[in-house]
């Protein structure tokens, strides 16, 4: 999911956006507001040092990136006549690092490395200042989805004490051992597995023996929402004293018909 954000760098706000395609990029146009007297991202691409420092990022991060067209930009940067512009760069080389945007967060933008090298030209000072902010940021990004996790998993956790409140009350006989009731449970959780995810905890575990935790802990947002409402709609029929194979069907439906309708949902997006 790709969002945009804002920070302040001494005073000048700089838009960054967030994850595109798993990178973040940050806006050189703004970035220009902070330096003295009249400069250009053109200025600053027609310099030497700085065409091999994208030809060099370039080669670590792009497969498709056009090496031939590059060695003919590079013989030329620096000199008086020589000028390219961003598109111009980006159509020629296949370039990846730098984009030039239309639209409503239009400008130049460039990947968070290039853009840290970018900042040095508008003063060393400002390069420490930004770095500085653009980490903040991600703490806060970080914090933000680790909240949002744990917030999740909670509310999972919550319905699944009223769901095996239910078991207790309901399907396990008085006076029974630990073992016996832990067995029970195990059964009415693979009941919800089942329904939701097609599969008991056993043989989620078998398919990846590589992996830490359950099959739970690998459930997406929409997952843990249909697994919440399950948990609660199981919950109800087993006080009805309804059958374990019945309660399986309606959960598997039920299970199919929210996931249908909440895999659309724009709420749900925003979860993620």
């Amino acid at each position: 999911m790709t969002k945009s954000k804002q920070i302040i760098v001494q005073g000048s706000q700089i838009g960054i956006i967030l994850n595109v395609g798993g990178d973040d990029f940050i806006s050189l146009t703004d970035m220009l507001k902070a330096k003295d007297g009249d400069f250009f991202i053109s200025d600053w691409l027609r310099n030497r040092n700085t065409v091999e420092f994208l030809g060099i990022w370039e080669k670590l991060h792009n497969p498709n990136f056009n090496y031939g067209e590059f060695a003919t930009i590079k013989s030329q940067a620096g000199l008086n006549n020589y000028k390219i512009s961003v598109k111009e760069w980006v159509k020629k080389t296949n370039a990846v690092g730098l984009k030039a945007t239309a639209g409503r967060y239009g400008g130049t933008y460039a990947h968070k490395d290039i853009a840290f090298e970018f900042g040095m030209w508008i003063s060393p000072e400002f390069k420490i200042y930004l770095i500085k902010e653009f980490q903040r940021l991600k703490n806060e990004e970080s914090e933000k989805l680790r909240l949002g996790w744990d917030v999740k998993r909670t509310l999972t956790k919550i319905n699944y004490k009223i769901h095996t409140d239910a078991i207790k009350e309901h399907l396990v006989p008085p006076s029974v051992s630990q073992q016996t009731t832990s067995i029970v449970y195990a059964s009415e959780a693979d009941v919800l597995n089942m329904a939701l995810f097609g599969k008991t905890a056993k043989l989620w575990r078998d398919e990846n023996p590589g992996k830490d935790g359950n099959i739970r802990d690998y459930a997406d947002v929409t997952q843990l929402v249909v697994l919440a409402n399950l948990e609660g709609l199981n919950a109800q029929l087993i006080r009805q004293e309804i059958s374990q194979s019945v309660r399986l069907v309606q959960l598997n439906q039920t299970a199919i018909s929210q996931m249908q309708s909440l895999l659309g949902n724009p709420s749900i997006k925003k979860l993620k």
